[in-house]
């Protein structure tokens, strides 16, 4: 068992606070958004087998079947294929949607065959892989995930009172359903910026003003004025995870962060296509490509099982599930059969000899047995073969 040193990135929608109080150390004032845990060469987490502190990708490379296992190598490759990570936003994340594992392949190849610089800004596919992933709420945690139905975005929107927004209520009262939220997400996101600048205005003071269902938009307009995006998310669910529940998140289902403190776990992927809330590019005819044009609630997941609690996902490239140790409690023998990250949010637990504190992690490798006691809450990520 390796003790993980990892890497918190300051991205300017992160919490200042959120993370230090989880480390338990005196806030830097910057934003703290991500803390990395895994072998993502952006921010590959740290070991130290005596020898001084090595990249975990590095270790992975070096002995993918020692370290991976040859069930899990087989499967994906000689790369750990998840990225777990401690999320606080502070503030509203880009509006997003991922590729499925075609889609990424194909836009990734094309972009390989145009010549695009991996870091160009307008690139859209920084890897051949698909980024599904899972949110689990540490604390209250505000998202938006997945189309209203129609209908009922269209009454969302007329009820503010901006007459330049009845047009697109109008469209989202057409059939078919997938045609009408196609049609209005491309005509918000490629309307003229000035015009829609002054809609974007009169449509946040109308929301702060009926406040209730429009609260969480009315927020929005404060970090992005005039953006289209602000439109955008109002054809969109509003969740509020409770602490332990999660929501999982598939190709292209359209989504964003909002705030709260939260352990996510992904697909070793950065694709990303986004439809605002950003500074950053927006493809508008690629994200319509992704996006699936379809109505769906945000389905919270609660973790099930008796012991080791597991948040059931469709996905194999990863495993969430925790255990709540209590007092007294006997310990618990962890499967050895894949490579194991193991997260403590709470307590003091014990993994074998290492004692964890909030926020510490443990990379376990595939074979390697070990042994949960004590008292706090521990996150397991793994994988599925």
């Amino acid at each position: 068992m390796d003790r993980l040193t990892n890497t918190i990135r300051p991205y300017a929608w992160g919490s200042t606070t959120a993370i230090p109080t989880l480390l338990g150390v005196e806030p830097t004032g910057e934003p703290q958004a991500e803390m990395w845990m895994g072998a993502h060469l952006g921010a590959p987490s740290r070991i130290d087998r005596g020898f001084g502190e090595t990249a975990l990708s590095d270790v992975i490379s070096a002995n993918p079947d020692g370290e991976l296992g040859a069930a899990v190598v087989a499967k994906f490759g000689p790369r750990l294929p998840f990225l777990l990570k401690i999320l606080a936003a502070g503030a509203p994340l880009s509006l997003q949607v991922h590729p499925d594992l075609a889609q990424a392949r194909a836009g990734f190849e094309d972009e390989e065959r145009r010549g695009i610089p991996i870091d160009a800004g307008h690139r859209n596919y920084k890897d051949p892989n698909h980024k599904p992933e899972m949110l689990c709420a540490l604390t209250p945690f505000d998202g938006l995930c997945g189309f209203r139905p129609p209908e009922q975005a269209a009454d969302l929107i007329e009820g503010l009172g901006v007459g330049s927004l009845k047009p697109y209520a109008d469209l989202l009262r057409a059939h078919p359903e997938d045609a009408a939220l196609r049609e209005v997400l491309a005509a918000v996101l490629t309307a003229d910026r000035e015009q829609m600048a002054h809609t974007v205005t009169e449509a946040a003071a109308a929301a702060e003003r009926l406040g209730g269902p429009y609260t969480p938009y009315a927020s929005l307009v404060h970090e992005f004025p005039g953006d289209p995006g602000v439109i955008a998310a109002m054809l969109l669910n509003h969740f509020r995870l409770q602490p332990g529940e999660a929501v999982f998140l598939g190709a292209g289902v359209p989504h964003a962060y909002l705030q709260g403190l939260g352990v996510e776990l992904l697909a070793n992927s950065d694709n990303v296509l986004r439809a605002g809330l950003t500074p950053k590019h927006v493809d508008v005819p690629e994200l319509l490509k992704i996006v699936k044009l379809e109505p769906g609630d945000p389905h919270v997941l609660r973790p099930e099982g008796d012991g080791e609690e597991v948040y059931e996902t469709p996905i194999d490239e990863f495993r969430l599930s925790r255990f709540v140790l209590a007092p007294g409690a006997a310990s618990r023998a962890l499967p050895a059969d894949t490579p194991q990250i193991l997260l403590c949010t709470s307590g003091s637990p014990h993994l074998g000899e290492l004692t964890l504190a909030p926020g510490e992690s443990v990379w376990v490798r595939a074979g390697e047995k070990a042994e949960l006691s004590g008292t706090g809450t521990v996150f397991r990520a793994t994988v599925v073969v």
